[in-house]
This record gives structure tokens, C-alpha cells and sequence, in this order.
């Protein structure tokens, strides 16, 4: 049954939805604070460009952020209001690095109409109030007390209904607002309000101005010494005091979003829907406003958000493209533009749609996503794990060793790469057509097999096998120096650096030597009873008996330095290391697969990572203070090394079965996506894998003096991402849905697109076509086409035969063969009864369809009658945004308040009645607008693990979030549900937000706790839990930390 689900996170939100500067991590740092729906990002400013500190998830979907400065503070404190009408202030810990909640509350009214135009959350700039726009005909106000503690809310009433914009104006005695609004005419005023906190009312404000742009939608308070207001239309921008106004006409746009640059306020950025970016500029004489000047400076992503951050270095945050990090240069460069993009930050929202497939045929999937909006659409490619990008190989069995060598200290690149087997040692270099091919290096013993292998001070190898210890010169390429062990015992392991040599022979004796300038020098000699050398693992825990294969001391750039031990049976344990005492503290266990590990420590983009070598191979990274595993894409691999060489610069050598791969690493990050940016909308799209290719319908808008837009479906091939062909639609048709599939007695392989007819003086379309296209050499032939009335919202393979969902209709057609050998599709029977069938899935003779707004229903195709009956629906009232089947009796859906749920069909009821009835069995609320599902794993599935069999849905949203829902066995759901309840009293939301309320279902009419669905990420977090932690969890679930962490990280590999 797929009624106990799992959800989690496997690609975070990236869309940018707010953003703010200010000093907030300590009165001389800058920081930059990002929101990103429901999860908030801490950044610092430094001259090497932005840091991260902070990366957290908040309970709510965030509809405020603001920065402001209570009296008497030294640095600023963060005001976040959710959607969902819960409110915090958090405050910086410097002496953990943590947020700390400073007050917290629900500004909810049992009545009142929510605001059309979203949520609206201000400060006045003397701290006196926090005002809250979030009902119609309301202004909530959360007053200050001269400490700067909250105190208890108010309503004020607001005569205006249709409120546009709030901002409190700077400058004013008594904290002002201005309000833009519109009155029942269409036309667009604003007003000012001055807020008396002891009579709790509003006193008329000092001005007002009627009749301005009609498409006048944003107001910006200036800061003194100008104070007043700029009202941002579509076709003027007005400046508005007491005392003053001008305007200055502007090309038509609509702006998005503003950023100040100077603290007076003289200078603002506009961004608009087109992504282009101006500067505005208030002209003035001393504190008397005289006019208003706009220049374009270039083009950026689409803003949501912008923020000035220092020397003319600003951040643009995008909804619909890539955020980045501009610099603004004084000269502009050959294209006119002033923009310099310093740095991007991938965006994948919106995902419209998306396809999964497996194109290397490697058995992982590829989530290929329709992202991004207008010019910033493109396809990206997502994939787990990190690949290797293989540069050269060599065909070679039975590697036990490799390292690589340069031929004299001061090169900076390697030039040799010993290979070691059972009997002998072989050694590769590049010759000059940048080929690998064997070499000789005289003082090496190459009959044996060899240990080690380093570079030397004083241009020198040291080679160490089982009976010596060899020096020799790295240019004459002759042994130096031997050191023999003594007879009778053999070097068992080594290891060394450029000036020492540290090995253990049989018999427990420890042996250091030192490497001079053709001289090795036996230092110290120690004899270990095989007594003291258990005794000193056992007081860790106890070892049972385990091999130890590998010690490894890893210490990041940032963040603690760490212990790692690798042993025989495929786990991984990490302690960190306090460097003064040496204490060994907060251990980890982590399972990296079934057999041995050896680790190597290779550099990428000048950070150091370990990679650790085994039937999983994984790159092991720091981030944020914390260690981070990321599968590679590779199939097992037994030993791996750096080999940085002038031809293959920052490159591995990788040895995995029967080969010898060199090859270079993808970024270090646990997926690895792939942009193809098309500038147009991409909307839906398909994978045909006969003709190795991929289908989109997609829009572009024409230049923006007639806002047209022009509809295609476009062919791409599935390597190169290229259009290889392209069928326009007609004016005003949109493509709505795209299949690949085939029909009854015929061999072929078609495209199927539906579309609607969208034209200005409709409701909802009245026509639409099906086309149907075959590929042949790489482009599209229209076979044939059939008129419909109205919108082709889905296409489904039947049966051999194709299913439609028209506007409110589902229809069956079949694919017919003519007298003259041509084919058509014809209509064979369909099925009333929804208000806008938008989105079906089918599986056998059964058709799932979600509606617009009458939830999901279950019909039958009869084949006897050929006919199409309804046989079950769920009666609530769900706006459906997505639906997919999970197995024959349960459905999973996602409507439009950002709830998942399932429901189950009744075979087993008493009554017609009860089995009419689709009940709803699980809902959860997840935050998180869902545009797809699909069937699909975005990992490599190992049979022999336990999630090897847990069938996974994927979805897309429109914060750009992937996200996994795998459906569990009943066990192991009432387990991880009792270990959830615990996590949520020790693991505390930031702002004092509650998880179980957040993850209640909640819609416009209840809110109802969630059930038959987990939180995967919360569950996941117990992983990154210190120890005192883990063992309270532990405790009250009755199972010990090693059982739960290992049934925890199982999960972890379902994304």
C-alpha cells in the first residue's frame, strides 16, 4: 500500500523572493539576508565577495523581511512575517553563530477578507511600530515600547479597499503612512495617514494626491534630508512631498522591484519585467527636490528583489532566472551596458514541468526541468551526485596502488604516475603528444609491488615495498639511498611526506626515518605490544574485531579539523579533533557501502576534499561547519588518486575494474545541474528515447513594442541540447500538452501535442488541435491534426489509443488508417462532469483526473460498451494543482494552498455509496507550489539495499524545489514517526515557529494536523544532531543512535 509516504527535499528552493543589507551579524559587518520562500540565507560581506554563514529552513512561507535598529542597539535585528500570519524578531548570536529568538506572536483576525494583492509588512524607520497589511480594510499595528519590547497589536480601520502599496515616510513627527490605492473607478490615488498609538486610530496625513499613472503599483519612501515619496507607474514616475511634486514620463515597464544606492536616497535601481535595470535619480539643491532623471545602465536576470550592496557591487535576486552579483562599471563597455555579472546563483524556479529520464542509460535517472520565465527560460539538467569527466583511459587489471609524482620540487604540474600490482610496479608519463605511455624510473624496484610513493625535498623520490625504503634522484632518476628493513620482518604499511617516512613491520614495530639530501636517517624505532595497540581504541567504544584499513586527518579551510577512519566492512567513522589536547570528540558513523575504503585527499577550485575510494565511491567535503558526503557517478572504484598534470590540469587518476581512467571532477555538490538557457519560456516537455530526442512547446516574447508572443514546439537533440527543428503555431495557440507515445498496429513512435486557442475575448478557449508529428532525420512531420472545442489541458497513452482532458471533458480517440493510406485520429467515446479537467493519469483501464477545483476523480474505461463511467471522486472542494497515481487504489494530489494528499479508493464498501467515495487518507501541508509529479528516482538504486524496492515520486514546485515522496513500509513509517515527534521537541524552529503547525493541512476553510505523510527533512537533520543530541532522541525512541543513524542515512540515498 502507498499510504505511509515520506517527503524530502531533494534540491532546496533557489527562488529569491525578498532581500536585505544591514549589520547584522555585528556592527562592522555587512550583511546580505535572502529569503527564499521558506528557507533564509545569512550572508558576509567580504572584499573576496559574499560568505555564507547561515543557511536555515523557517516554518512558514515568508511573505516579509525586514532589517531595522531598535533603540539603543548596536546592530540590526530581522523582522520575518509568514504567510500563514505568524510572526519573529531574530536577533544574531555571535557566540554560537546561531539566530536567537527576541519576540514572536500570530497577528491572525478570526474575520477578515485576505489581501488580493499579498501581505504587506513595514517598519517605521524611527521604531516606534511595525505595521501589518494583511486583511482588506485593515492596518495592524505592533507598537514598540521605548526599550524597544514589543507590545500588544492593534486594528486600525482603513477606508480603502483595494490597497496597492503601504510605506511609513521618513522624516515625519508622528509615525505617516502613505497608501496607494485604487477606488471602484479603476483610477489610482495615495494618501497619507498619521498613526495616533494612544488613540489607536489613524489622524488625516499632511498631503495626498489623486489621479495618478493607471498603472501605478509601487511606492518609495525617501530618507531624509529629502523625505517624501516616488510613485513607480507603468508610463511615469512621480516624486511627492508636502511641498513638491514632479514627474518624469518613462518607457512603458512594469517595475519589479528597487533598490537604494546612497543612504540620502538621491539615487535609486529599478528592475523591470523585462530585466532591464536604470538607475533613477532625484536632482536636488540642498533639500529643495527640482526634478527627476532615469538612465538604462544594461540587463540583468529578471528582478524580484535588489540590493545595493558596496562599491557599486549589487545583488539581483531572481523568481525567474539565475540570481547574480553585478558590479555597475563608470564606462560602459561596447554594448552600451554599465553591468558586469561578478557571479551567478542558480535558479530552477519555476519548474513548470519536467521529464525524467535516463539518457546515459546507466540506470540513474536525469530530471530534465522546463525553468525559469520570459527571457530568463531554459532547460536544466539535474543529477545526482558528482560526475567524472573522463579525459583518457587505459585498459589495466589488478591495480593496488596508484600515486602521481612530479619531476622536480619546484614543478608545479606531475609528470609520472606510478602504478602498483601484486608482483610488480609500473610507471606511466606523458610524452609530448600528451599521450600516456609507459617509463622507467632506474632506482625504483619494479619487481615488487610497491606501498608508497611520494615526492622528496631536494628533487627526490621515496619509494617504500615491503623490504626497503628507496631514495632516489627524481632528475638523474638513480637510487640514492636504501634503507633495508631488518631481516626477518616486512614493511606491512607506510606512509610519508616530502621530509619523513613513518612505517609499521610485522612483529608491531614502529619505524621513523627522516629524508635529507641523499640521506634517509633512522630516527626513532619503537616496539608496540599488540596490548597497548587495542588498548588504545578500545576506550572509544568497542571496535569488534573490525580491520581498520585507513586513519586520515582532514582539516577544511573553514570549520572544525576532523578524524576519519575507514574500516574493512565499508563504513566511515569521523571524529573531530580539538587540536590543543587532542581529544577526540562527537563521533559519526556512516556507511559508504560493503567493501574496504581508502581515502585520498585530492584539491578542486583550491579547496581540499577526501575521496574515498570503495563499491560507492564518494567525495567527502565540509560545508558550513559541516561534513558532507556526495555519491560519484561511477561504478566501483578501487583506488584513486590526484594527477595534476600539465595536459590534465586538476585531473584524478582513477583505477576501477579493469581500467585505468584519468578525468576531471565535476563541481564538489550533491547535484550536479546542467543549464541550457533558451531564452524563451520553455512549458512542457518530453523525452522520445527511439529517436533520441526531447520535445518543448514553448513561447517567445517579440520585442516589446507589440507584447506579442509567438508559440512553437521545437525539437532537441538529447546530447547536444540543439534545436534540430522547430513547427510555429498558429497566432494566439498555445501548446498545453506534449506525449510521446505509440498506437495499436503501428510500429511507430509519434509526437502528440494538444493546444488552445487563447484569444483576447474568451473566458476559456472553444478550440484547440491535437497534432500528431513523427521524426524523421531529425525533424518534425506533421502526420495529421483534429480540430477541438476547446483547450487540450492533458494527453494520455490509453490502451493503444490516445486520451484527451478538453476543457470540461475527457475524450478517447483512436488512430485510424484511410482508404488512401493516410491516418487520422477519431473520436471513440468520452465523459462530462468537471469544471476544467486539467491534469489526467492513467494505469490499465482506470483514469485519474484532477480538476480545476472539484478535487480528484476515478473513472473506467468499459471496453465492452466502449464507454467512459465515473466510478469514484473525493467530494471536498481541492483546487488541484498535479495529481499522479501511486498504485492502483491510492492517488496523490497537490492543490493550490500548497497541501499535498492522498486518497483511496473504496472497493471494499458496503454500499454503491461508500464506494462512489474516493477518502481522503493522508495531507500535509508542504509549502510548496506543485506544477508536476512524475514516477522516477534521481538515484543510482542498488538492489541489495533496503531503499533499493521504495518506489519514488518526484515533483517540481514553483520555488524551483525538487522533492522525493517515497512511499514506505508500514514498520518502518510507525518508526520513523515516533523518531519524528522526538525530533520536533529537541530540534526547535528558528522564531519559535512550530513544524507540526507548519505542516498542518490548512486551506481557506480548516486546518487539520498532518497525517499518513513524514517530514523527511526534519527526519534527515538527526544526522547533523551533536552526540548529547543524538542520545536524548535516542532514549525516548528506544533504539540506539548507530540503529537509527544507519536507518536514517538509507533515506538520505533516496535523493
Amino acid at each position: 500500500m502507498s499510504t505511509w509516504n515520506y517527503v524530502v527535499t531533494a534540491h532546496k528552493p533557489t527562488n529569491v523572493t525578498h532581500s536585505c543589507v544591514g549589520n547584522f551579524s555585528s556592527p562592522q559587518e555587512l550583511n546580505l539576508i535572502v529569503a527564499k520562500s521558506t528557507r533564509i540565507e545569512i550572508h558576509l560581506l567580504t572584499s573576496q565577495g559574499l560568505q555564507p554563514m547561515l543557511d536555515v529552513p523557517i516554518y512558514g512561507r515568508i511573505a516579509s523581511l525586514e532589517l531595522f535598529r531598535p533603540h539603543g542597539e548596536a546592530q540590526d535585528f530581522l523582522f520575518i512575517a509568514t504567510e500563514r500570519y505568524k510572526f519573529c524578531v531574530l536577533q544574531w548570536d555571535t557566540e554560537t553563530s546561531e539566530l536567537i529568538t527576541r519576540a514572536m506572536g500570530d497577528v491572525s483576525d478570526r474575520i477578515g477578507r485576505p489581501t488580493d494583492n499579498g501581505q504587506i509588512g513595514i517598519i517605521d524607520p524611527d521604531c516606534r511600530l511595525i505595521g501589518l497589511h494583511l486583511y482588506d480594510g485593515l492596518f495592524k499595528v505592533i507598537p514598540f515600547d521605548n526599550k524597544g519590547q514589543l507590545k500588544e497589536a492593534f486594528n486600525i480601520r482603513l477606508e480603502e479597499l483595494q490597497v496597492l502599496d503601504i510605506k511609513f515616510l521618513y522624516g515625519c513627527l508622528k509615525p505617516t503612512i502613505v497608501v496607494l490605492y485604487q477606488d471602484n473607478k479603476d483610477a489610482r490615488h495615495v494618501k497619507t495617514y498619521e498613526v495616533a498609538l494612544k488613540e489607536k486610530d489613524f489622524v488625516e496625513g499632511p498631503w495626498s494626491q489623486n489621479n495618478l499613472d493607471n498603472g501605478a503599483d509601487l511606492l518609495i519612501p525617501v530618507p531624509p534630508p529629502l523625505c517624501g515619496v516616488l510613485i513607480v507607474g507603468e508610463e511615469t514616475i512621480v516624486y511627492c512631498s508636502a511641498n513638491a511634486f514632479k514627474a518624469i514620463p518613462i518607457r512603458p515597464s512594469i517595475t519589479k522591484a528597487y533598490g537604494r544606492v546612497d543612504a540620502d536616497g538621491s539615487r535609486y535601481l529599478l528592475g523591470d519585467h523585462a530585466g532591464l535595470l536604470h538607475l533613477l535619480v532625484i536632482t536636488h539643491e540642498k533639500e529643495k527636490v527640482t526634478g527627476l532623471k532615469i538612465e538604462l545602465l544594461g540587463e540583468t536576470s529578471i528582478a524580484s528583489t535588489i540590493s545595493y550592496l558596496d562599491n557599486a557591487v549589487v545583488f539581483i535576486g531572481s523568481s525567474y532566472g539565475d540570481s547574480q552579483v553585478i558590479k555597475l562599471n563608470p564606462q560602459p563597455d561596447a554594448k552600451g551596458s554599465y553591468v558586469e555579472v561578478l557571479d551567478r546563483y542558480v535558479n530552477l524556479g519555476p519548474i513548470v514541468d519536467f521529464c525524467v529520464v535516463d539518457i546515459e542509460r546507466q540506470g540513474q535517472g536525469q530530471v530534465v526541468t522546463c525553468s525559469g520565465a520570459y527571457k530568463d527560460g531554459s532547460l536544466r539538467v539535474v543529477r545526482n551526485g558528482i560526475g567524472i569527466n573522463e579525459q583518457a583511459s587505459v585498459e589495466l587489471q589488478g591495480i593496488k596502488g596508484m600515486w602521481s609524482l612530479r619531476s622536480s620540487t619546484d614543478d608545479p604540474f606531475a609528470t609520472f604516475l606510478v602504478v602498483s600490482f601484486i608482483s610488480e610496479t609500473r610507471i606511466l608519463a606523458m610524452n609530448l603528444e600528451d599521450e600516456l605511455e609507459e617509463t622507467e624510473i632506474e632506482g625504483f624496484n619494479s619487481q615488487v609491488q610497491t606501498l608508497f610513493c611520494h615526492d622528496a625535498v631536494y628533487n627526490q623520490f621515496v619509494q617504500v615495498t615491503s623490504n626497503s625504503v628507496r631514495l632516489v634522484s627524481s632528475i638523474s632518476r638513480e637510487l640514492l639511498n636504501e634503507w633495508n628493513a631488518p631481516s626477518g620482518y616486512s614493511v606491512n604499511v607506510a606512509t610519508a611526506n616530502a621530509t619523513q617516512v613513518l612505517l609499521a613491520t610485522g612483529g608491531g614495530h614502529l619505524v621513523y626515518l627522516e629524508i635529507g639530501d641523499g640521506t634517509l636517517t633512522e630516527v626513532k624505532h619503537a616496539q608496540l605490544s599488540m596490548k597497548s595497540h587495542v588498548l588504545t581504541l578500545t576506550h572509544w567504544s568497542n571496535w569488534e574485531g573490525r580491520l581498520f584499513l585507513d586513519l586520515f586527518f582532514f582539516a577544511p579551510l573553514k570549520g572544525p579539523p576532523y578524524l576519519l577512519c575507514a574500516l574493512g566492512d565499508g563504513h566511515l567513522l569521523n571524529f573531530q579533533v580539538n587540536m590543543s589536547s587532542g581529544e577526540l570528540t562527537d563521533r559519526k558513523k556512516v556507511s559508504l557501502g560493503t567493501q574496504p575504503i581508502t581515502l585520498r585527499t585530492f584539491s578542486s577550485k583550491n579547496t581540499t576534499h577526501v575521496f574515498a575510494a570503495s563499491d560507492r565511491p564518494t567525495v567527502i567535503y565540509s560545508s558550513n561547519k559541516k561534513l558532507l558526503y556526495s555519491n560519484v557517478n561511477l561504478k566501483e572504484v578501487s583506488h584513486m588518486c590526484p594527477f595534476n598534470s600539465a595536459a590534465f590540469p586538476d585531473s584524478l587518476a582513477i583505477a576501477k575494474e579493469g581500467e585505468l581512467t584519468i578525468g576531471t571532477i565535476d563541481d564538489i555538490q550533491k547535484l550536479h545541474i546542467r543549464t541550457i538557457p533558451l531564452g524563451e519560456h520553455a512549458r512542457r516537455i518530453c523525452h522520445q528515447e527511439q529517436s533520441r530526442t526531447f520535445a518543448i512547446c514553448s513561447l517567445k516574447n517579440r520585442s516589446s513594442a507589440d507584447e506579442s508572443e509567438m508559440h512553437f514546439v521545437r525539437l532537441l537533440d538529447d546530447q547536444t541540447y540543439d534545436f534540430t527543428s522547430t513547427y510555429p503555431l498558429d497566432i494566439y495557440e498555445y501548446g498545453c500538452s506534449i506525449l510521446s507515445c505509440s498506437f495499436s498496429d503501428d510500429p511507430n513512435v509519434y509526437y502528440c501535442v494538444g493546444t488552445a486557442y487563447v484569444l483576447p475575448e474568451e473566458n476559456e478557449p472553444t478550440k484547440g488541435r491535437i497534432l500528431v508529428f513523427i521524426v524523421e532525420d531529425g525533424k518534425l512531420q506533421l502526420i495529421t491534426e483534429k480540430e477541438t472545442k476547446g483547450a487540450v489541458y492533458s494527453l494520455n497513452a490509453f490502451n493503444g489509443k490516445l486520451l484527451a482532458a478538453i476543457n470540461q471533458k475527457i475524450q478517447l480517440y483512436k488512430w485510424m488508417l484511410r482508404e488512401d493510406g493516410t491516418r487520422e485520429i477519431q473520436s471513440e467515446c468520452g465523459h462530462h462532469g468537471h469544471i476544467l479537467a486539467l491534469y489526467v493519469q492513467t494505469r490499465g483501464d482506470f483514469i485519474v483526473v484532477g480538476d480545476l477545483m472539484k478535487s480528484v476523480s476515478l473513472l473506467i474505461y468499459k471496453h465492452e460498451e466502449g464507454a467512459i463511467e465515473e466510478r469514484a471522486r473525493d467530494y471536498n472542494a481541492n483546487w488541484m494543482s498535479a495529481v499522479e497515481i501511486l498504485d492502483d487504489d491510492v492517488y496523490l494530489g497537490a492543490e493550490n494552498n500548497f497541501n499535498l494528499l492522498t486518497v483511496r479508493k473504496n472497493s471494499e464498501g458496503a454500499t454503491d455509496e461508500e464506494r462512489s467515495r474516493l477518502e481522503v487518507v493522508g495531507e500535509y501541508h508542504l509549502g510548496e507550489f506543485v506544477n508536476r509529479f512524475r514516477h522516477g528516482s534521481l538515484v543510482m538504486r542498488f538492489p541489495d539495499s533496503e531503499v533499493g524496492q521504495i518506489p519514488t515520486v518526484i515533483f517540481g514546485t514553483v520555488n524551483g524545489v525538487i522533492g522525493v515522496i517515497a512511499s514506505l513500509p508500514h514498520e518502518q513509517y510507525e518508526f520513523l514517526d515516533k523518531l519524528q515527534s522526538n525530533l520536533r521537541k529537541v530540534i526547535k524552529g528558528v522564531g519559535g515557529l512550530s513544524h507540526e503547525q507548519w505542516r498542518s493541512f490548512n486551506n481557506e476553510k480548516r486546518t487539520s494536523e498532518a497525517k499518513y505523510f513524514l517530514d523527511g527533512d526534519l527526519i534527515e537533520l538527526f544526522l547533523d544532531l551533536s552526540r548529547g543530541k543524538m542520545e536524548e532522541v535516542s532514549k525516548a525512541v528506544g533504539v540506539s543512535v548507530e540503529e537509527i543513524s544507519k536507518k536514517v542515512e538509507e533515506l538520505t540515498r533516496l535523493h
